[in-house]
């Protein structure tokens, strides 16, 4: 009998499994990033002095979800802000309620280190998860704007 979705913070020998899972979100969003930036943000995830963290969603001994997500200072209220980046489900377990999941942890996560809010962006044609984060947050109406500045 296959055992329940688990959500788990990201340990070292989660590497192999969390890779594919952030190719597989750098692809949805057309998107390549050079190996090393890969790199660096995994050993991020590995410092606890860094503010950026990860869960994976597991499926058996499989990881079938991450989402990413990352401490700041706010200007608008003495606690921190969470700021979820990144929220990525396997095809196979689309629908199934894993991404609500992964928001869920990241709500108790912040809440726990005292944030204030969680927040996130997503595609305006990203239907699919504008439905579900309809559900979970509301929809303040800002638009992005952003400049690379390398």
């Amino acid at each position: 009998m296959a055992q329940p979705l688990q959500i788990k913070p990201a340990t070292a020998a989660d590497h192999d499994q969390w890779l594919p899972l952030w190719q597989a979100y750098l692809s949805f969003y057309k998107t390549e990033l050079p190996a090393e930036v890969s790199q660096s943000t995994w050993e991020r995830f590995l410092d606890p002095a860094e503010p950026t963290h990860l869960a994976l969603a597991w499926k058996d001994d499989e990881a079938v979800g991450m989402v990413q997500f990352i401490y700041h200072r706010s200007n608008w209220s003495i606690g921190n802000s969470c700021y979820l980046q990144d929220l990525f489900v396997s095809p196979q377990v689309r629908g199934t309620g894993a991404g609500r999941r992964l928001i869920e942890h990241v709500y108790a996560a912040a809440k726990d280190n005292q944030c204030a809010k969680v927040y996130w962006l997503t595609q305006e044609t990203n239907a699919t998860a504008i439905r579900l984060y309809e559900r979970m947050a509301e929809r303040p109406g800002f638009i992005l704007f952003r400049k690379a500045l390398s």
